[in-house]
This record gives structure tokens, C-alpha cells and sequence, in this order.
């Protein structure tokens, strides 16, 4: 089986600088995110489909508080 291409929960989770919970709660809760393809118990995410995806939505710009 060729599994080229594809990204572990821990790597896609650290292509979008996030955490393996909030990948998880991506793919649950974005209709847009790309599904996993599952291997046993395995998790394996298409990374030109988690490149497309983080294309669409950059990263959220967080504003400094001014004190």
C-alpha cells in the first residue's frame, strides 16, 4: 500500500500549527477540512488536501492589547 503523500495526525497537526485535538475538531466540525483516510486505527491525512486548506484559511492575526 503507497502511503505517499499522506500525514500523520501528529505531522498535519504540526503543518498547521496546531495541536492533534484541534485537527480532530477540524475534521468534526469543518465541512470543508479533508477527511482522513483511515488505516486500522490510524489516521493518515492527505497533504495536498491539508495544504489547500490551510491555503484558504490563513492564519488568524492576533491583536496586541495596548496597556
Amino acid at each position: 500500500m503507497d502511503l505517499t503523500g499522506y500525514l500523520t495526525s501528529d505531522e498535519a497537526a504540526e503543518r498547521l500549527g496546531i495541536n492533534r485535538q484541534s485537527l480532530y475538531n477540524l475534521a468534526n466540525r469543518s465541512p470543508d477540512f479533508p477527511k482522513p483516510k483511515k488505516i486500522g486505527r490510524t489516521s493518515l491525512w492527505p497533504k495536498e488536501g491539508v495544504d489547500a486548506w490551510r491555503a484558504q484559511h490563513p492564519k488568524r492575526q492576533t491583536m496586541k492589547r495596548e496597556k
